[in-house]
Parts: C-alpha cells; sequence; structure tokens
C-alpha cells in the first residue's frame, strides 16, 4: 500500500489554510489503485470547513471525449427500437447496469466528411472535404471548449492515444488546424502531472517559457511594422495570425502561473508503460485510468483519446489468443465468420471497458455527488461501417454529465443530422455560451431535462 499526499489542489487557497482539514475523519491520505495506477484524490467534502464547503460552487462539467478510428460493426451496436423502451442491443448489453446514464444515437454523421479513413482526424472538428486538394483542418471540439473555459486548470486538455501514429494522427487540432500529438506514455503523463521538479528544474522550465514569451513579442513588433501596407485579404489573413499569437501569449503566462504551484505528490511509482502493441486492451484500458485520474484530480476538465486501431497490428483477444490479421483488415471482414467473430469479441471488450469507467466515475464522489454525473462521456467513431468505408450513421454513445439519458434517439439514416448538433449540447452543458460549433445546425437539446445554462 502506498501513501499519497495531496500537497496542493487546483482548489485550494494558496495559502495552505487548506491543512484545517487535517482533522477530520477522513485525511487526505488515501489512495485507490486502478491498473496500477495510484490515483490522487481531489479534495473531498468531507475533507473541507464548513466554511469552505459554503463558498464551494456546483461541480464543474467535464469531458472524456474517445474514438476508435476503426468504429464497431453497426448491427451490433445500434438498437432496433428508438425511445426508452428500446432492447439493449448485443454490445450494450454489456453496459446494462448504466442504461439509464447513457443515450445511444443514431443517424448521426459529419457533412462532407467522407473519404474512408481520412476522416479519422475530422472526429472532433467536421472539418469538409479530408481527401481534397489542400484540406486544411479545423479547431477541434476540446480546443475550443478550452478557449472559452479559459485557465481554470492546469492542463487547458490533455490528448491521449493508444497505439497511436503521433505524426499523423489525433482527436486535437488548433484554431490554424495543426495537429496537437497525442500522449501515449502513462508514466510520462504521470510524471506532467504529479510529480514536482525541483526548484533548479522549476526555474528552468520558467526560464524556457520567457524565451518562447520573448520571441512571440518579436513577432508581434515584426508584423507591426507591415500590417498598414497589406491589401485587404492579408489583412484578414494576418488578423487571424495575430489572433493566434495572442492566444498563445495568453496560454504562456497561464503556464508561467501554474509552473510556480506546487503539484501533488506520492511516493508511488510512476506506473508501468505498455509498449507492446498486442496488448490493445490492456493500453487502452490504461489510458482510461490515466484519463479518469487525471479529471478526478482536477488537473485537466477536458481529456481526449484516439484508440489508433489502423496502427493496431494482431493483438490480444485473450491471454491465450491472438487475432488472426492486424485490426484494419479485421474491419474488412467481408462477411467473414472468423473475422466478424474475432470483431464481436473485440468489440465487446471495449464495451467492458467503458462499463468499468462508468463505474469508478459512479463510485467516485464529488461535492456529495457521482463524478459520473458531471462528466461527459463520448464515445463514438469516424467510420459507420469499416468494412465498406461508410462514414455515415457513426456509432455515438453519450454517457453521463447528468444529461437526460436512458435513450435510443434515432435520426433519419438517409439524412443524418450532424454530429455538432451534439457538440453544441455538450459546449452549452459546460456552461459555454455557443449555438454553433463546426458543421451544425442547430442542437440535440433532447438530451437536457431543463433548458440549458449557458455563460460563463
Amino acid at each position: 500500500m502506498s501513501r499519497l499526499n495531496q500537497a496542493s489542489n487546483t482548489h485550494c487557497i494558496t495559502n495552505r489554510q487548506s491543512k484545517i482539514a487535517n482533522h477530520k475523519s477522513i485525511s487526505r491520505r488515501r489512495f485507490l489503485r486502478s491498473a496500477g495506477v495510484t490515483l490522487v484524490l481531489p479534495l473531498l467534502d468531507s475533507m473541507r470547513s464548513a466554511s469552505a464547503k459554503h463558498l464551494d460552487p456546483q461541480p464543474p462539467q467535464r469531458m472524456l471525449l474517445i474514438s476508435n478510428n476503426l468504429g464497431v460493426l453497426p448491427k451490433q451496436f445500434f438498437p432496433e427500437q428508438t425511445g426508452r423502451d428500446y432492447q439493449l442491443s448485443p454490445y450494450l448489453a454489456e453496459l446494462a447496469d448504466f442504461r439509464n446514464d447513457f443515450t445511444v444515437i443514431s443517424g448521426l454523421s459529419h457533412p462532407d466528411v467522407d473519404g474512408g479513413h481520412s476522416t479519422e482526424n475530422c472526429f472532433l472538428t467536421a472539418a469538409r472535404g479530408p481527401t481534397t486538394s489542400g484540406f486544411r483542418n479545423t479547431i477541434s471540439l476540446d480546443q475550443f471548449a478550452a478557449e472559452r473555459l479559459g485557465p481554470v486548470t492546469r492542463f487547458p486538455t490533455l490528448n491521449l492515444g493508444v497505439n497511436i501514429d503521433k505524426a499523423n494522427r489525433s482527436l486535437s487540432w488548433t484554431r490554424d488546424g495543426v495537429l496537437l500529438p497525442a500522449e501515449d506514455s502513462a508514466p510520462a503523463l504521470f510524471q506532467r502531472m504529479f510529480v514536482q521538479g525541483d526548484s533548479a528544474a522549476v526555474q528552468r522550465q520558467l526560464h524556457h517559457l520567457d524565451q518562447r514569451g520573448s520571441i512571440l513579442d518579436s513577432l508581434l513588433d515584426d508584423t507591426r511594422h507591415v500590417q498598414r501596407h497589406l491589401g485587404r485579404e492579408d489583412q484578414s489573413r494576418l488578423d487571424q495570425y495575430l489572433t493566434s499569437v495572442r492566444e498563445m501569449e495568453e496560454r504562456l503566462h497561464s503556464a508561467r502561473q501554474w509552473e510556480t504551484r506546487p503539484k501533488p505528490t506520492t511516493d508511488q511509482l510512476p506506473p508501468d508503460d505498455i509498449r507492446d502493441q498486442k496488448l490493445f486492451f490492456e493500453k487502452f484500458d490504461l489510458m482510461l485510468s490515466m484519463a479518469r485520474l487525471a479529471l478526478q484530480s482536477d488537473s485537466t476538465r477536458i481529456v481526449t483519446l484516439m484508440v489508433d486501431a489502423f496502427a493496431t497490428p494482431a493483438f490480444n483477444l485473450r491471454p491465450e489468443q491472438k487475432t488472426t490479421e492486424d485490426y484494419h483488415n479485421l474491419s474488412h471482414h467481408g462477411q467473414s465468420e472468423s473475422k466478424v467473430q474475432q470483431l464481436i469479441d473485440a468489440d465487446r471488450q471495449q464495451m467492458m471497458l467503458l462499463h468499468k469507467i462508468f463505474g469508478q466515475l459512479a463510485q467516485t464522489r464529488e461535492s456529495g455527488q457521482r463524478l459520473l454525473d458531471h462528466t461527459m462521456i463520448l464515445f463514438g467513431s469516424n467510420m459507420g461501417d469499416a468494412n465498406t468505408h461508410d462514414n455515415t450513421n457513426l456509432p455515438i454513445l453519450l454517457a453521463g454529465g447528468g444529461l437526460n439519458h436512458g435513450q435510443h434517439l434515432a435520426f433519419r439514416h438517409d439524412h443524418n443530422k450532424p454530429l455538432c448538433n451534439l457538440f453544441v449540447t455538450m459546449l452549452q452543458h459546460m456552461g459555454i455560451e455557443a449555438d454553433r460549433f463546426g458543421s451544425s445546425s442547430g442542437n440535440l437539446n433532447e438530451l437536457a431535462d431543463a433548458p440549458l445554462k449557458v455563460g460563463p
């Protein structure tokens, strides 16, 4: 058993008055263990003074956005009935314990986002025409939300991956359409979140941040000299560039502030890394555990996780059984009974991992409520049917967040609604004032019990 000492929490007052909670019946020196990861608990109700409880706002909403870029078998995933009385499909039966905590949605896709596997980087952006000449991606949902929320946590977002080709694939993209590489090392992520560097290391990082700030200052000075001589179109492009520079300046300023604040610390060694790509489910489970750790400790409120099935070689279905082919070739099953059965097995195991994280978030309390009720978990894919390279009728499941779940929302399969309508509702549910994102044409407020609160 290891001891965890959470030296600081983003909810704590910097003068360390949080020590008054040490006499409470529940100590901060608590631990949880999952997939070999020791968790640092956030500040809990029973750790707070009465006055601190009185001042606490409602727990914030969070998002965990997961995509498997080869999707799942649609026939096994989608229910045949709609509404609230639908019969669980074979895959959703694995989630039966949480039937009232999730909604499955059919008939969603991104308009004009087609071309088979080329759409994988567009799942959270909805950027049209990924196969066209000169294609450039757009801002992803997580980055858009982080911009609107501001620097409320040490990490605005965390972008994770399983077996991911980091140079070419990501769920996370900047406003300028630049790929943000995913982190696929659990020990490296653990160190970033919880391992405090010595004073010299902190000073080196601060110096590095200051150097980057100086470069941005020079860039701004240079652009101001030429700004007055530009035509209208160039002026517009330069304005977009300057906006990006200013946003980067704000992020650097925020990073500098967070760098001076102590991190949660632990004497527990970082989790063992899993580098073997054949251990697909073990890696998926580990990164879900890291995502839960990040959200639970309020290190961030937005996590993306790309499961790069396309880059996954033949993998272990269980210790004594390995798939006959790599994941991509399996997905092009051509109705081969052997391949389909292997895919069913793989898809079911992923549903079991979702069941596990639903349960863990349901058991974790925050201000007396389930963390699941303040965490929206989106599971889906850019592929509606990988066997035929179909990018319509995407498999979409949304859980948690305290939304109006327990239903199958079905829209026309021959004329899909934009998936971004769901993204708009998720943004609004986080308290972000946004009535449009990507290709949205409205929202999916069928998921809300009451009118959604917008604004800060």
